[in-house]
């Protein structure tokens, strides 16, 4: 059984002191492939040096929506430099965030142009990923009772359909916008929590979503599965991920692993070669 990682920050601080360690526990749970993900410029030259380190560590580079308005100069430049690395695999995390305002009692014009910076540069790395051939992958958060980032994210993303794939990473939403990602063309990615007793939401999706529109991930060090909740996340967590899947939808952990992997091999470059 192998597992893929689609999601992990292993650049993370929380990991400095014992990454190799947290990298051999993935192995030894199956979990064969990490997937670390870039949220700006300096992070992605982070992960892509754990790439070149660590064997079974793939990069994506990009810039978060909430980390755009700290890059300077032209950094779509920079970020097509390192994306013609050989284990540059997606570019992410990209996408649309209004949950996190720019600051505290942003005026009206702040918030406005907050978020047309967001729409630019989500728009910049699309054509970017488009350019050189590779899926990407979206961060996509709203404030509680809103759709307006869904809605964006979409407007955005909707004439990239047959040009390039996306997965939505960390997915939250309900099965009709399962539904509507996956009709697309795109997928979804779920993480520890469809674990949380509380994640009735994410569980009903979990169930619903067809067996290949999705991946698993953990977005460590965050969201930790039970019974770790609140603690680190690990890339070795996939396994819980996966697990909790094959519960809700009535298959092996052996299935679900199969399927995922196969999504996941589809999904992230096609030419690289994982083993």
């Amino acid at each position: 059984m192998k597992l893929v990682e689609t999601h992990a920050h292993l650049d993370h601080p929380k990991f400095a002191d014992d990454l190799p360690a947290v990298i051999q526990r993935a192995q030894e749970a199956g979990v064969t492939r990490i997937i670390s993900i870039g949220t700006g410029l300096e992070s992605s030259r982070s992960v892509l040096a754990l790439a070149e380190r660590f064997p079974s560590v793939f990069a994506a580079i990009g810039v978060h929506p909430t980390e755009i308005d700290d890059e300077k100069g032209d950094f779509i430049s920079e970020l097509r430099k390192l994306a013609k690395h050989p284990k540059v695999v997606a570019i992410g995390e990209i996408g649309i965030d209004y949950f996190h305002p720019p600051k505290e009692k942003a005026s009206v014009e702040e918030i406005a142009s907050w978020k047309k910076n967001q729409s630019i540069v989500f728009q910049q790395q699309l054509d970017l990923a488009l350019e050189l051939g590779l899926n990407v992958i979206i961060h996509q958060r709203d404030v509680a009772g809103s759709t307006a980032a869904w809605d964006e994210t979409l407007r955005i993303l909707r004439p990239c359909t047959k040009k390039l794939r996306a997965v939505f990473h960390c997915f939250g939403g309900t099965p009709t916008q399962a539904e509507e990602v996956t009709a697309l063309g795109h997928l979804i990615s779920f993480t520890g929590i469809a674990t949380f007793k509380n994640a009735s939401l994410v569980r009903a999706t979990v169930a619903a979503v067809s067996a290949d529109a999705y991946m698993v991930e953990t977005d460590c060090p965050y969201l930790a599965p039970d019974p770790y909740r609140g603690q680190r996340a690990e890339p070795w967590h996939t396994r819980l991920v996966a697990e909790k899947i094959a519960q809700l939808r009535g298959l092996t952990l052996e299935e679900v692993a199969a399927a995922t992997t196969k999504t996941a091999e589809e999904f992230f470059k096609s030419d690289l070669k994982f083993y």
